[in-house]
Parts: structure tokens; sequence; C-alpha cells
């Protein structure tokens, strides 16, 4: 079991063990350094986030190569259209004495990367959702806990429409993030060619086990917070309420919704964990804005005028900021 003197010298180790954590994920995963930063923090924090890239762009690689580095077990789900609920969560069988025996599915394990959400219909969709929620499943009338950490780690395709089910809104808020991928720059493509096409095997060496990770997610907790960076955060949540006393014009005028009080608690996790993971022991304003764009992009619904005129959930949200 891990023991600290106190929290200060915990905090330090949590710097230097994210340290190690992005150097070892950058023997395989080259660029995107954000994106790595992004996802850790959300581990953290204890939250779920959802990876939006063009294919090709190593989604699937960084969350196998995040889950090679934490001592976890791993499960990949491949969603389909054909995709049922017990094919997440398990099934109940009849074994040889003629008793129901539960056989657990693919969601019974610390790190799950569901690949390709939105391929699957709503009813599978809310089998996951429940367990992202609530940390556990119910099956057959029995009521199933999920072992600790838990974390659900998606990718979606933003080009292919055909054949998708959009994730509803519900589903979405239970993201504590939504990463978008972009392009690698042209050096990092370069490096990215050159060490995929030779015959070097790249092995990761564990860096944290399960009972590090929950400590840490508990530590994160504990970080004290200042009263201004609180009304910060909160504030810019309700400058994405349209029609509020607080809402912003760009609010008014381009979104339908806003965010609900759930991104203001992602806000507040996420500055506490960038906070943490820079080696300070209290996040300040700057934090809170390092994550609100991961924290807000998927919780606001642009109106009409919004999309005829293409403003971006992005550029609303850079003008609250």
């Amino acid at each position: 079991m891990l023991s600290f003197n106190n929290d200060v010298e915990a905090a330090n180790a949590l710097h230097q063990k994210f340290n190690a954590l992005k150097s070892e994920i950058g023997k395989v995963i080259i660029g995107q350094e954000d994106t790595v930063e992004a996802v850790l923090i959300s581990i953290f924090a204890n939250g779920h986030s959802l990876l939006i890239g063009l294919p090709g762009l190593a989604k699937t690689l960084l969350i196998k190569s995040i889950s090679e580095v934490l001592d976890l077990k791993f499960s990949r789900i491949q969603f389909t259209p054909d995709l049922m609920p017990s094919d997440i969560i398990g099934s109940e069988i009849l074994d040889e004495h003629r008793n129901f025996k539960f056989i657990r599915g693919p969601i019974f394990a610390n790190i799950i990367l569901a690949d390709e959400i939105n391929r699957t219909p709503p009813k599978t969709q809310a089998a996951l959702l429940e367990a992202m929620q609530e940390k556990s499943v119910t099956t057959g009338g029995k009521l199933h806990h999920l072992e600790a950490p838990f974390f659900v780690l998606a990718t979606q395709n933003p080009i292919e429409q055909e054949g998708t089910y959009p994730l509803p809104e519900a589903q979405l808020d239970r993201f504590m993030f939504n990463i978008n991928l972009d392009y690698p720059s042209y050096e990092d493509e370069l490096e990215i060619v050159r060490s995929t096409t030779g015959n070097k095997i790249t092995a990761l060496n564990k860096i944290l086990q399960s009972q590090e990770i929950v400590y840490f997610q508990q530590l994160v907790r504990r970080v004290p917070v200042a009263e201004n960076v609180l009304e910060y955060a909160v504030k810019l949540v309700s400058k994405t309420r349209p029609n509020t006393p607080h809402a912003g014009s760009m609010a008014n005028e381009y979104l339908a919704f806003g965010a609900g009080p759930r991104a203001g608690q992602f806000l507040l996790l996420g500055a506490k964990c960038n906070a943490l993971v820079k080696g300070k022991f209290s996040p300040d304003i700057e934090d809170v804005k390092a994550v609100a764009m991961n924290v807000l992009r998927h919780r606001l619904i642009r109106n009409f005028k919004a999309e005829a005129e293409g403003i971006s959930s992005e550029k609303i949200i850079e003008s609250f900021l």
C-alpha cells in the first residue's frame, strides 16, 4: 500500500509519475502530447474520455499504449450495429446443475476501449451508459459492481455518418473530456512513418498499479481551491446558457442549450488535476482554462444560425474564455 507523510509528498509523487507515464507512452505515440496529457488527466480525475479523430490518427494505439503502462485489466470492445447489451455486460447461462450462472462480459475490466462507439444502436449504448455513471451493471435483477479504477476511453470517427447512431446528449454528458485529434505535424509524420515501417518492436514498462491510481484519484479531490477559481469555473459554465442572467452574447446568438452543472464539476476536477501534474498544489484560473475546451466542447448545443454560419463550438468557447 502507498504511504506518504503528507499530501505535498503525494502531490510530488503524482507529478513525477505523470512525467514518467508521458515519456513511456512517447516511445510509441509520436507527437499528440496534448492528447496524451488530456487522457491521463481524465484518468486521474476519475472521468471518461471520448476521442474524436479521422481514421489512422492512432486513437486506438494511444489507448492501448496507456493501458500497457498502467498495470490494469484492459478490454477492447469493437462496437458494431449488431452488438447487443449482453455482449458488453455478460449473460446468464444454465450450468450443468441447471442453476443460472452469470458469465461476465468485457465491461468487467479497469480500462475499456470502446472502439467506434457511435456504430452501435442506442440500446447497447445505454448498457454502457449505466456502467459509466453507476460503476455497476444490473442483469437478471442482480447488481454487479465494477472494480475500481474504472474508465471508458471511447473513439469516434467524425466523417463516416452512414450506418452510425449519434450519441445522445445524455451519454455525451457522461464523458468528462471530448478530445479532438488533428493531423500530425510534418516532422512528427516523418518520424511516425520512419519508426513504424521498420522491424523495431517497442516494449512499454508498467509505471502505475491500480491501488496507486485510486490513491491519486482521491488525492485530486483533496486539492484545495481558492474561491475566485471556483467562481470563475461556475461563471464560465453559466455563460454558456442562453437567455439566463449570466449568458454570454455568443450564447444568446448561437446556442440552443448550454452546459449543465456536471460541466462545472468536471472543470474543477480537471483544473485540480492539471495543477498537480504541472507541479502546483492548488489550481488557478489558467488551469480551468487549460481543460475548458475538452470539458465544454460536447456540452454545447448549437442552434440553426450557428450551423448555417459555420460557427463551431470551439469558437463560442474561445469567446467565453
